[in-house]
């Protein structure tokens, strides 16, 4: 989930681009491949990219009560902003953001909405997911 924004960087502050995300995202940890759908809004700030987004997905999790696998489908909203390495307009390097967990956009002007959609995915998930509202349990 990877995008371009080396024009919306040598814009103005308040520039910004919708994108529709219909993509994969590949769960290293169960080896699964989550869908993920949605719309995404890139602002160009004075120092960053502000992105808002809003996202299905669906993740494989046990249920609380009777500790089987099941698909549980999650909407996702994410707020953050990605920091460039680069500036765009005087083309130098960037003064780092003070957040060292700040989310960047690499060298390229590729920002990767992947980890921060990993992130709050994981945030997401119930803690103590139900596969239905009048499961049992064992």
């Amino acid at each position: 989930m990877q995008i371009n924004v080396s024009r919306l960087l040598k814009e103005p502050i308040g520039s910004s681009r919708d994108y529709e995300i219909d993509e994969m995202l590949d769960d290293i940890e169960d080896n699964l491949t989550i869908p993920v759908k949605g719309t995404v809004k890139l602002t160009r700030t004075n120092r960053s990219v502000l992105v808002n987004g809003q996202f299905s997905v669906s993740v494989k999790t046990t249920c609380a009560r009777c500790l089987e696998d099941f698909i549980c489908p999650l909407e996702v909203t994410i707020e953050e902003e990605f920091f460039p390495l680069m500036d765009m307009v005087n083309e130098f390097e960037a003064s780092s953001p003070e957040e060292s967990d700040s989310f960047t956009i690499d060298e390229h002007q590729i920002l990767d909405l992947t980890e921060a959609i990993r992130q709050y995915t994981l945030l997401a998930i119930p803690m103590k997911p139900l596969c239905s509202d009048d499961c049992g349990g064992v």
